[in-house]
């Protein structure tokens, strides 16, 4: 025996690696990664694909991430980046249905992510235009600078963190995010809803 277990819900002193580190031997400690990013990770999946398939896409990043878990690098203690890695090489299995999404809402201004009806009535009257030119242009995008572009802007990673995700140098998440950008400038006259506010 390895010591009393774990309670995911007493994980909070822990962080991720040691989680995962743990996990090799106490399995259920690794749900407590879920407690922490399974809600972010769903969001984000919603926004790509709609909320039917982030379900989906959730229980499968962390079965995926479970299995993998003796690979993960230790001396990374957060998997946000690893965890939204595996979420995006996930989603990829999914482009046609994630670009038939954004042109549904391109041609009808409808957004399948659910939100209270109050926001989304102030919403729609204010943005519906935008967000029809905006849908159009990210099902335009190749699908790796709108892998960066989202991980950026709706994930809110940092491009160290997207690198790490992807697997890719920050030099590449850069060139990608920029060129994404630059498009979507484009599509929307000068304006970039994905850019942070500063």
């Amino acid at each position: 025996m390895t010591g009393a277990a774990v309670d995911p819900r007493a994980a909070p002193d822990l962080n991720d690696a040691e989680v995962i580190r743990r996990s090799l031997t106490e399995p259920e400690c690794f749900s407590a990664l879920f407690e922490r990013y399974g809600r972010q990770i769903h969001h984000y999946a919603a926004r790509r694909l709609g909320t039917q398939a982030a379900e989906d896409i959730v229980a499968e990043t962390f079965f995926v991430a479970f299995r993998r878990r003796a690979s993960y690098d230790l001396a990374q203690p957060v998997a946000r980046p690893w965890l939204y890695g595996v979420a995006t090489n996930l989603i990829a299995r999914h482009r046609r249905t994630e670009e038939r999404m954004y042109r549904a809402l391109q041609r009808t201004g409808l957004d399948p992510l659910p939100e209270p009806l109050a926001e989304a009535v102030v919403r729609r009257v204010d943005a519906q235009v935008e967000d029809r030119r905006l849908a159009g242009t990210l099902a335009a995008l190749h699908r790796r600078d709108r892998d960066v572009l989202l991980l950026v802007a709706w994930a809110e990673l940092t491009y160290e963190e997207v690198a790490a995700a992807l697997d890719i140098p920050v030099g590449t998440v850069r060139s990608r995010l920029n060129r994404a950008r630059r498009k979507i400038r484009t599509a929307l006259g000068d304006t970039d809803p994905t850019e942070e506010e500063r």
